[in-house]
């Protein structure tokens, strides 16, 4: 991935959770896509994976359903090969990275980290 195909990514990922337009956003993502966060154990109980994406937009939907006021602000980017890593501060303050696994243009894995304490299921994804 180069970083100009990373700052389109990035642009278009944010200005879509921003909106809210979660289908928006799940068109990054590839059917069998993988996603871990911590957040997911808390929210939805179990090992924190989510597999596929069908599973992804529940998990999302319901992230959105709680957090109505979600909204991310992303501080950089950092590009890998086939890997990008967005580290932004969502609506608490928090500090979250993204860490994306690529296939072609699409995600095929991804892991939600975040500094600290700041795991809290109503101030993260």
């Amino acid at each position: 991935m180069d970083h100009a195909t990373a700052r389109q990514f990035v642009d278009s990922w944010v200005t879509a959770w921003n909106a809210h337009e979660l289908e928006a956003v799940l068109t990054h993502y590839a059917e069998d896509v993988s996603f871990r966060s911590p957040v997911a154990a808390q929210l939805l109980g179990g090992d924190g994976v989510i597999r596929g994406k069908n599973a992804l937009r529940a998990y999302w939907a319901e992230g959105l359903r709680r957090i109505p006021d979600l909204r991310f602000e992303v501080l950089g980017s950092y590009v890998g090969v086939n890997c990008l890593v967005i580290n932004y501060r969502n609506q608490k303050g928090g500090l979250v990275n993204e860490v994306l696994i690529f296939d072609g243009p699409l995600v095929i894995e991804g892991f939600g980290t975040y500094l600290g304490e700041d795991t809290n299921p109503a101030g993260a994804r």
